[in-house]
């Protein structure tokens, strides 16, 4: 399995976030610089954390993006299953109505554990915990690639 793109940057996001929490609103630009990831897809991972609480902005000069809970109380799973569009693996995982052999299906069972311990590791993964031990950009900004 892969994660997406998306889970990958927006994770790298809310770290850049989480390491300037006590320092008030970050750009999507300084974000951009720091991370090698353009603005414009910034601001479209973005979104989903806004909508779901995990980000707030301010505008004005000296706006931008900051967390809306501490780095202590966001983990990593939370926000790869929200930019994965849920905590499963496949489809019938969650839903088995979706395929038809889901009631004798020997594979499906495999797919749900897998997923809970992926996620099981995931949710014990603050973004507290990733800036103690993340690795530092080459230009000293930023956690390095997740």
């Amino acid at each position: 399995m892969k994660l997406s793109t998306r889970s990958r940057y927006g994770t790298r996001l809310m770290l850049e976030l989480a390491e300037h929490f006590h320092d008030g609103p970050v750009h999507l630009t300084t974000v951009a610089r720091d991370q090698g990831i353009s603005v414009k897809y910034l601001e479209q991972i973005i979104i989903p954390l806004k909508k779901a609480n995990y980000v707030k902005s301010a505008r004005g000069p000296k706006g931008g993006h900051f967390l809306a809970k501490p780095p202590e109380a966001i983990t990593i799973g939370e926000i790869v299953a929200l930019l994965e569009d849920g905590a499963s693996l496949a489809e019938c995982s969650d839903n088995p109505m979706v395929c038809e052999r889901s009631a004798v299906c020997a594979t499906r069972n495999i797919w749900q554990e897998a997923a809970q311990a992926m996620f099981d590791k995931l949710n014990g993964i603050t973004l507290a915990d990733m800036i103690k031990t993340g690795k530092r950009s080459p230009s000293g900004q930023g956690v390095q690639n997740v």
